[in-house]
């Protein structure tokens, strides 16, 4: 694997970081959580394909049945959370939740980062460094995360907080996009 390719990897597997920030940056666009997201979804995007590599096809075999039903649950859950943050009043939206704390940053790590494990096992047999690519690869999707928060951001200030449904619905049908693809 050359050099281009680990990049087109790193982007790639930057996506769903991407379209999952930026649907958390039409509420959550602070800088301490842009930090947080950013920081989370990157060494979470670069610690999966560190431990698929180091575990091998074993642990492929074990999680390979269930693991895009484990991130369908979680962007499933989140997205129900944002929906229903969406629809309330002014008042009830501002319940003093961060999404961007927590187990919700945790699911969200893991959710966005899943698909990872897997190309990891790919790493070794690709004959590319592991750590400077895993470090590639976290460096994009932190920087991913943060393009999509700002982006967010600007749209959800002339659009307003009505998009929290739309982005909540985007996290599920990402869900189940992961879930579409291992069927």
């Amino acid at each position: 694997m050359s050099g281009l390719e680990v990049l087109f990897l790193a982007f790639a597997l930057a996506a769903d970081a991407f379209t999952v920030g930026a649907a958390l940056g039409l509420r959550y666009r602070s800088a301490r959580q842009t930090f947080r997201l950013a920081f989370h979804f990157g060494l979470f995007q670069a610690l999966m394909p560190l431990i698929g590599a180091t575990a091998g096809s074993l642990l492929l075999h074990s999680v390979e049945a269930w693991d895009h039903w484990i991130a369908f649950l979680l962007l499933t859950i989140l997205g129900l959370r944002m929906i229903r943050a969406g629809w309330a009043s002014e008042d009830a939206s501002d319940d003093g939740r961060d999404l961007t704390r927590g187990f919700s940053l945790v699911a969200f790590s893991v959710a966005v980062s899943i698909d990872a494990l897997a190309a990891g096992l790919a790493l070794p047999a690709a004959a590319v460094p592991i750590f400077p690519t895993v470090l590639l690869i976290g460096t994009v999707t932190g920087f991913a995360t943060v393009v999509a928060i700002r982006l967010a951001g600007s749209i959800a200030r002339r659009l307003g907080s009505r998009l929290e449904v739309v982005a909540g619905v985007v996290l599920i049908l990402i869900g189940v996009r992961i879930v579409a693809a291992h069927i």
